[in-house]
Parts: C-alpha cells; structure tokens; sequence
C-alpha cells in the first residue's frame, strides 16, 4: 500500500519528537544541553532615531513648511509689438509675501513690461496683483494683492550672515511649483566686477550661494535656519555649477520705505567718479595704503566740485562711515538722500581734509540690474 508524501512527513516529525523527549536509561550519558533562550522579539529593538548625529545640519523640513505659505508663484504677459502685429509673452518668477496686509516682494526684471501679473498662493488661490514700486538698479519690485492677513516672511539681517553660514532657497525653478534646496553662504560682497555681463549702472552687493537657484527661481527667498529673509535670489552663473547670487535684504530694507510711498527711488549723488586705490596710486601720490575710492572725475559745477573735492583725493569715510570702497561709497552716497549734507573724510597727498557735500540728485539711468536666471 502506498503512503502519501504527506503522511510521511506526518510521521517522521512524531518520531522526532519522541526521541528527544525519551528518558534516558542509561547514567553513564551526558546530562542534556540546556535550551537555548528563545530569540528576542524584533519588537523590543530600541528604536533607530530620525536625528542627525553630532554636528550634523538639522533637517530643514519644518523651516520649509513654515516658510512655504508665504512663498508665491508668479506669472506674467507682456504685450510685445513685431512686424507690424502684436504679439504677447508669458513669464514666470517667484515671490514672497513680506507684509500680512498682501505686500509681495520680487525681482524687478520678473515684471517688468508686465501688462497682467497674478500670483499664486498655495496650489488654487489665484490672484491679481498689481505694483507698488520698482527700481531697476537693484532688480527689486513691490507689488499688492487684495485682501489681509496673509502668511509672512520676516525680514532678517544680511550683513549677520558668515560665510558657511546655512541658508535655503524656495522657489518654482522651470514652473515646479515650491521646490526648496539648501546650501551655504557661499561668499558675500560679489560685485559687476566679478559676475561678468551686469549692467554697469545697477547696484551689486550679492550673496553667492551654492543652495540650487534655476530659472523660475527669480525673486523668491534665501532664508536663514530662523526662517528669516536674508536675501533675493535674482541671478546665476549659467556655465558653473551651483553658483548664484541673492540680493542681501538689507539693501532692500534701505528701499522699501520709498519703495512703497513714491513707487520709485530719487537717488542723491556727489558728482565724482571714484575707482580702487591701485598699488601704483598708492605710491604716486603717497599714500600710507590702499584703503577708501580714488576720485577720478569731478563733475564741474556738481556737488562735489562745489564742495572743493578734487582728482586725485582719496575718500576714506562717508558719513563717519570708514573704509569704504568704491561699490560701498556709491551705494552709500546714492540712498543719503537728495539735498542732505554729508561729511567726507579726504586723503590729499598728506593732507586728511573734513569736507561737507551738499548732494544733488542722481540724473535717471537706464538699468537692467541683471541677467535673469
């Protein structure tokens, strides 16, 4: 008679098991091994933790939820005319609303010759937005939407930040709505002089940063570990890798205020061109170094010349403010304000002369700030 598979199985365990159960008979046999304990349940693994180890940067996941509220995509047209018929263009940036009342920062170059602009909040909440104020020297742009209490970002304070310091960059790079990414302060300082192809006539005092800025990304927020604005981002350098560059918010912070009111920036100026200190002005004209902006031109008749700067003199302080070079010094004398007197510290030769410049007003300049990303 045949027996199923089975039922040998069947049988050949029962014998098993009965054998090692068996009472031994036989005194001269080893005692039995002890039972090996039973194997600890998966369940009592102490837990693995979710933080980074020692020194590690934190995840940046809650800073990106609070921050992304306040995060806007922007869209645009602009109405273009072309052989004879016109034709119109979309655009799209990014912007952050800075003020719960609907005031939204973004890159002037982002709506400029707009003739429709909306924003989008979140994934549905779309909305016309109008501008308050642009400058285009400084690629910034202040635009409102209806309504109040909006979620805000908070202005921070760039000149804080060090380099290495941690930052993230929210934005919509090639229309993907809010995408973050994160980096470091790369550098701070960087000027027309170093990011090749600006217009001369803009005001560059950028942040660079290796956190990832693309097209699209145009005026959205570099954000601190706080969640506060330290910068814009408004432009990259398109053949490296990683490297972009915000506008540091405390630039902004100077403009907003008539920014807001007027819907534009009346610049003062002095009326004097000014460079570097080079190594062979330094010993020219003996000087002790290189510090502060060599006058190379003075506007007759001009602030300036009125207030008796010559060429040749080395401004070493503006408004008791020492040390400032050329970028700085006409940053500085460009938002001191337009028929306001500012004191000038002067190197002649040996000579430190105290001067007071009554300024004038900067004649308009045609300027776009930068070269979008």
């Amino acid at each position: 008679m045949k027996v199923p598979a089975g039922g040998i199985a069947v049988l050949a365990v029962t014998l098993a098991v009965e054998a090692c159960t068996a009472q031994r008979t036989d005194e001269s046999a080893p005692a039995p091994k002890p039972a090996p304990p039973p194997l600890a349940s998966s369940t009592s693994a102490p837990p693995v933790s979710a933080m980074p180890p020692a020194g590690a940067p934190p995840t940046f996941a809650d800073l990106a939820a609070r921050a992304n509220p306040a995060v806007v995509f922007v869209e645009t047209e602009q109405a273009m005319f072309g052989r004879g018929r016109r034709i119109v263009a979309g655009g799209v940036g990014t912007g952050f609303v800075f003020d719960p009342s609907g005031l939204i920062l973004t890159n002037d170059h982002v709506v400029a010759n707009a003739t429709r602009i909306e924003v989008v909040l979140g994934r549905e909440d779309r909305r016309r937005a109008t501008v308050v104020g642009t400058d285009a020297p400084t690629d910034i742009a202040v635009l409102r939407i209806e309504g109040k209490g909006f979620v805000s970002l908070p202005l921070g304070d760039s000149d804080q930040m060090r380099v290495g310091d941690w930052v993230i960059a929210i934005g919509n790079p090639f229309s993907l709505a809010h995408t973050v990414s994160a980096g470091i302060v790369s550098a701070k300082g960087r000027t027309k002089s170093d990011v090749k192809g600006l217009d001369p006539s803009g005001y560059y005092d950028y942040l660079q940063t290796d956190a990832s800025i693309n097209p699209g990304n145009s005026g959205g927020p570099l954000l601190d570990l706080a969640g506060r604005v330290i910068g814009i981002n408004t432009a990259i350098k398109p053949e490296a890798n990683s490297i972009g560059f915000a506008i540091p918010i405390n630039m902004v912070r100077e403009l907003l205020p008539q920014l807001i009111a007027d819907g534009k920036i009346r610049r003062s100026a002095m009326g004097v061109v000014v460079a570097s200190v080079q190594p062979e002005d330094a010993s020219r004209l003996g000087l002790p170094g290189r510090e502060g902006s060599l006058v190379t031109r003075v506007t007759p008749g001009g602030p300036g010349d009125r207030a008796g700067l010559q060429v040749d003199d080395v401004i070493l302080a503006f408004n008791d403010k020492p040390g400032a070079g050329p970028n700085q010094l006409r940053w500085q004398t460009s938002i001191a304000g337009v028929g306001k007197q500012a004191h000038v510290q002067v190197r002649r030769a040996r000579r430190l002369l105290n001067l007071t410049v009554t300024l004038g007003e900067l004649a308009p300049e045609s300027a776009t700030a930068s070269s979008p990303p």
